[in-house]
């Protein structure tokens, strides 16, 4: 799942328990359903991603896509990470998002057979949460 900066879901991608997330990373990027605005020098578009995306090929992926990679070094512990006041981690979103989609009975468990049915289910659950957003106050 692909989230904005306020953790509503823009994108979202049905792959299988065992498949790795930093390789459907590309198809995630490509399910976004409007076009995005370019990143200029005033405002680059970023992309925050968690440890398990510290692999080459994202960065490629994210250069690709004309976006600013913020990715958790997997070895985060052993060095000493760069810190400053405008860098600070926003992991939270995707959880938030995810939260919001346990809200909906339909989907908290996978009754479909059909990936076709389920990523139906999935983005009606993503356009009523985006609608919310877009229709209350911040």
């Amino acid at each position: 799942m692909l989230c904005d900066g306020r953790g509503v879901p823009i994108g979202l991608v049905v792959g299988g328990a065992n498949t790795n997330d930093h390789k459907l990373l590309r198809q995630t990027l490509e399910s976004i359903p409007v076009p995005r605005p370019g990143s200029t020098g005033q405002q680059p578009q970023g992309l925050c991603l968690d440890a398990g995306y510290d692999y080459d090929e994202v960065r490629r992926v994210a250069e690709d896509f004309g976006l600013t990679l913020h990715v958790r070094p997997r070895d985060y512990r052993t060095r000493e990470v760069e810190r400053s006041a405008h860098k600070q981690a926003r992991r939270w979103v995707v959880e938030r998002a995810h939260s919001w989609h346990n809200r909906f009975r339909r989907i908290l468990v996978r009754w479909e057979k059909r990936e076709d049915t389920w990523l139906a289910m999935l983005h009606l659950a993503c356009g009523v949460i985006a609608w919310f957003h877009r229709v209350l106050p911040e």
